[in-house]
Formats: structure tokens, C-alpha cells, sequence
């Protein structure tokens, strides 16, 4: 069987292990088949199957390690979150998302996530709890108090234990601080403000550990809403 075009190649390598991955023929902690194998089975050359790992590691699905033994090889991770967040980054990078479609989609990923949260049993917020604690401490500056800020959300999000929605949140970590701060330098009496988000996150885990779904989503999108608004960032229009 002749090679496929370089400019192809490695694009039948990811479709297979795609396929593969869909199947349920390839899970977590899998090993892949040899470089040589795959080249063979799918038509292609060696470098192609290389420049497919290549993707696939930069996205967090595979690992690879040279030599021999257990370790060796490449094989398949499961760290979706990881994958996900990296891309979502990379995407952010490129072509910048406007500040209205990231609020809106915060907004639409936190309500759901302390919603749910509420709604379990036992959540598990000491993560989050111990970013409150630590946005208490005396001489943060702003940015390490926003910076604190962005992963008491986070740690909201990854609690409530859906893989796609804190992947989601995690790529737009970066977006979300760097307006997040250029906004802060627009709030007049910044203590006042921190103190008040402070209070806020706490109303929030509040509601939570009442199990007050409606109350909770209440809470965030109110929280959100607020701070882009003393803030001066611009907003959707179903942010309102």
C-alpha cells in the first residue's frame, strides 16, 4: 500500500485512534500499537504516525516514553480536563473571545454547577473553602485577591464533578483573570469591593450547604453580574 500525502497522513492516524477511542477498543492506561504497526496497518510513514503522537500528547490523551518496559510507548491518559483546557487555551490565544461570550458562558456553566451542587448529598467544597479562607489573608495585592478569586470558581466548577464543564472553566481561566483584573482598576474602593466578594462567595457556599439549588444560582449569577458591572465590562444582553 503506497503512503498517504504528508499533508494527510497524520490526520488517518488521529481518525483511527479516534475511532478507537469511541469504540471502547482503546481506554484509559491502554498502550498504543507500536510506531512501526501503525504505520504498516494504516498506510502511512513513520514520521506521520510521530507528528500524530505529537497532536495527541499536546492535547493530553496520550503520554509517551521512550525506552522499553511498562513505562514505554505511548499510552493512553485519562485526563480529559487536561486536554480540553489546554485546546480551549490555545483557542483563547489565537483568536481572543469576546468579553460578552465568556460572561455568558460563566454565567451559564457556574449556575448549573452550584445548582448541582446543592442538589448532592455531601458536596465537597473544602477546596473551595480553603480558597475563601485564603482571599481572607491580610496584604494580598488585587491581582493575588483575582487570582484567588478565578480558582474559588474553579473550585466550584471541577466540585460539582462534571469533566467537560471544569475542563471548559479551566480554558477560560486565563481570559477570565486578565479581564477580571483590567476591570479592578476601574473599582474606586477596591477593600470595599473585595470585602463584598468575599461575603458573596461565602452567601454562595451558604446556599449550597442548604441545599438551596435556585437560591445558589441566584447568588453566582448576581455575584457575576455585579462585578463586571462596577468593573465596566461589557455584558450580553441575557446577562441582564
Amino acid at each position: 500500500m503506497s503512503e498517504k500525502t504528508p499533508a494527510r497522513a497524520w490526520r488517518v492516524v488521529l481518525e483511527k485512534i479516534e475511532a478507537d477511542l469511541l469504540s471502547g477498543a482503546l481506554g484509559p492506561g491502554d498502550r498504543l500499537q507500536p510506531e512501526r504497526e501503525l504505520a504498516a496497518t494504516l498506510g502511512v510513514g513513520r514520521s506521520s504516525v510521530r507528528e500524530a503522537l505529537r497532536v495527541l500528547e499536546v492535547m493530553g490523551l496520550i503520554r509517551t516514553a521512550t525506552g522499553s518496559g511498562p513505562t514505554a510507548g505511548a499510552i493512553v491518559t485519562a485526563t480529559p480536563h487536561g486536554g480540553l483546557a489546554q485546546l480551549l487555551r490555545l483557542q483563547v490565544a489565537a483568536h481572543g473571545f469576546p468579553i460578552p461570550d465568556v460572561y455568558e458562558t460563566r454565567l451559564l456553566l457556574e449556575e448549573w454547577a452550584v445548582a448541582h451542587l446543592a442538589d448532592l448529598a455531601e458536596p465537597d467544597l473544602a477546596e473551595a473553602r480553603a480558597t475563601l479562607a485564603a482571599m481572607a489573608a491580610a496584604g494580598l495585592t488585587a491581582d493575588d485577591f483575582l487570582a484567588l478569586d478565578a480558582q474559588f470558581h474553579l473550585r466550584l466548577t471541577d466540585a460539582a464533578g462534571n469533566v467537560v464543564v471544569a475542563a471548559t472553566m479551566a480554558g477560560l481561566r486565563t481570559t477570565i483573570e486578565s479581564y477580571i483584573r483590567a476591570g479592578a482598576s476601574r473599582i474606586a474602593d477596591w477593600e470595599a469591593t473585595a470585602s463584598r466578594l468575599r461575603e458573596e462567595h461565602g452567601a454562595i457556599l451558604a446556599a449550597i450547604d442548604a441545599g438551596e439549588a435556585a437560591r445558589a444560582r441566584d447568588l453566582v449569577r448576581a455575584h457575576i453580574t455585579s462585578y463586571y458591572a462596577d468593573a465596566g465590562l461589557p455584558a450580553p444582553a441575557t446577562a441582564v
